[in-house]
Formats: structure tokens, sequence, C-alpha cells
């Protein structure tokens, strides 16, 4: 490859993706719908020069863009295939949303800062993705017209998963958020990733996946920070 340029953005994208398996995702189909979405695609426009490699990245309304091991290991615990439909709470830039559009039959994004669902909806749409539809809404308290998931994944720390998501989840789904779990004498609580199964019966069985990090959730709408 005789352009350097183009020789070090193919070197980022190698080691961006060996970060990603350094982090502990393994499944392939996981691996390669990362590798398929363009990172620099939504990431604000100053900071493209860093958006393939493992940081997280600021962005409008306060908020950040993960580093994509962090959105790898989120997506991996749901196990999406290609017939589940999947609820994403936080759509952010919307790079989550084109990795989970890329494994499942169907996506809906919920973003309660209408400037980030009203920006990701035309990246989602620059890049052909018409199995995702991103929408202005509270995702801590979603409109039950939206049906049942076979998939859940909440881009946000919590205590505890709303009532609300959880009846939303179909019997035999996976839900997947971030625990906040305060320590004694600590000012900031620490977090694992937590992988909720409702069974058959509609019971919920929770698994502990290790240490994480994400925001906090805020519950209703708003324009923008």
């Amino acid at each position: 490859m005789s352009d350097p340029a183009a020789k070090a953005a193919v070197e980022e994208r190698a080691a961006l993706l060996l970060a990603v398996r350094r982090a502990g995702v393994r499944d392939i189909s996981v691996m390669r719908a990362i590798e398929t979405v363009p990172r620099e695609a939504f990431a604000p426009y100053k900071f493209r020069d860093l958006a393939n490699r493992n940081l997280a990245l600021p962005l409008g309304c306060g908020q950040t863009m993960s580093r994509p091991a962090d959105v790898g290991r989120r997506i991996e615990a749901l196990r999406i295939g290609k017939g589940h439909r999947v609820l994403e709470i936080g759509t952010g830039s919307g790079y989550g949303t084109a990795i989970l559009a890329r494994l499942a039959w169907e996506v809906v994004s919920l973003e309660r800062f209408e400037t980030l669902a009203i920006e990701a909806a035309p990246r989602l749409a620059a890049l052909e993705i018409a199995n995702a539809a991103v929408l202005h809404a509270d995702g801590l308290a979603p409109e039950a017209t939206l049906g049942e998931f076979d998939r859940i994944l909440v881009e946000a720390a919590l205590d505890a998963p709303p009532a609300a998501l959880i009846s939303m989840l179909s019997p035999g789904g996976t839900l997947v958020y971030a625990r906040r779990e305060p320590q004694a004498g600590e000012k900031r609580a620490r977090q694992r990733l937590i992988k909720v199964d409702r069974t058959e019966s509609g019971e919920p069985h929770e698994t502990d996946l290790g240490p994480h990090s994400l925001g906090p959730a805020a519950s209703g709408l708003a324009k923008a920070l």
C-alpha cells in the first residue's frame, strides 16, 4: 500500500479490532459487525482522527461515545440472532445502533435528547441501514405500543432496570445494563455489567459479567444541554 495515510488507517483499524478482542469479545458475528461499521461516520467531526482508537469520545448534550471494546462487550452479551427484535435505550451517536442493526432483524433505539436523535438518523441512512429506527423518547418509560422485544440494551448505568422495560422483554429474552453498586466511603459508585435473562415462565435470572462503566441514566425528554 503506497499511500501512507491509507496504510495508517488500515493499521489503526486492525489495532482497534485487536483491542476489542483483548476485551474478551469472541463472537465472530459481533466482531464482523464492528469491523464493517465505520466509527468515524458517527464521531464528532473534531474527533474523527481518534475514531479508530479504543477511546471514549465526547458527544453533544454532555454525552459520551463509548469505547468500541465496551460496546462490543455489551452487544456480545445479548447473543443477538438474525430474527431478533432489539430495543436500545440511549442512541447517542448511533454507532451502537448501527452495529446492532448488522446483527438483528429490527432495532428500535430511544434517545431522550432530541438533538442526538435528529443527528443519528441521517448517519444510519448514509450507511443504508434500513432496519433501525431512532425515536426521541424516554427510554426509562417507553410506550407499551412499541411491543415486545427479544433483546434490550440499556446504554446507561442504573440501580435496576425499570419494570416497564422488563415487561417489554419477551419470554426467553435478554436485557443488558450496567448496575451501580455504591461503596461505603466512595463518592462514585462502582458498576457491574449485568445480563438479565427472562425465562420462559417469565422469571428474571441475573448474570454478573464483571466491571463496566457507563454514564448514569436519566429520565424524561430533553432537546439539548
